[in-house]
């Protein structure tokens, strides 16, 4: 399976922000979007992950280069700079509510809502309404609702926000598990992520150049 963007082209507003954006990755593979802000990197995010509409291109989910029968948006999760959970529910209200919300993808990989807690190193406070959390709690139970429901395409938009330096080894950690096991990952941050073998596409405003980063 593949995911593939070919000669993508966004606006904001009235001004072409990027044009002809292609790459495709694989199983295992990863892109990390850099460059100033403003340069276009949340936007092609969100084009890909199917909530902004090109203005040219387009994206796909491929299998064996054909089209899987699902668009590309249904294979992936998306976690932008807000965390979407709702500040007077649980914890656990609330990546229930996503697990259930995103249903079962892939034959059982999701994991429940205590092993989702337990792997951002935030068991023991699921019962507290998410309001109640420090900032960099939040975003690590954010950073869970990807856990519960499985998808094979993480697209992540500055995630390291707000993380102690511990928190970003765990960050690191659970996204070279989700690449073993065949994921694929699309990001943007202006912090290295310590991944190995990854890919950079450094937006520049207009367009954008894509090296190897290693």
């Amino acid at each position: 399976m593949r995911l593939t963007a070919e000669n993508l082209s966004a606006r904001r507003g009235e001004d072409l922000i990027f044009k002809d954006i292609s790459f495709t990755l694989g199983a295992g593979e990863s892109l990390v979007l850099t460059g100033r802000n403003g340069s276009g990197k949340s936007t092609l995010l969100r084009t890909v992950a199917g909530l902004l509409r090109p203005e040219t291109g387009r994206v796909a989910w491929t299998s064996d280069g054909a089209e899987a029968g699902m668009r590309a948006a249904e294979a992936c999760h998306y976690l932008g700079h807000r965390n979407a959970m709702k500040a007077e529910l649980s914890v656990s209200e609330n990546l229930a509510f996503w697990k259930d919300c995103f249903g079962d993808f892939s034959g059982g990989r999701g994991i429940s809502v205590g092993e989702a807690a337990e792997s951002v190193g935030l068991g023991g406070i699921t019962h507290l309404p998410f309001g109640y959390l420090s900032a960099g709690q939040q975003r690590r139970m954010a950073f869970a609702k990807l856990l519960v429901a499985w998808r094979p395409v993480w697209i992540l938009d500055e995630p390291t926000a707000a993380l102690d330096v511990n928190a970003e080894s765990v960050f690191t950690t659970l996204i070279e598990n989700h690449l073993a096991a065949g994921g694929i990952l699309l990001a943007a941050t202006h912090q290295p992520l310590g991944l190995q073998n990854a890919q950079e596409l450094k937006m520049t405003g207009f367009a954008g150049v894509m090296e190897n980063v290693w």
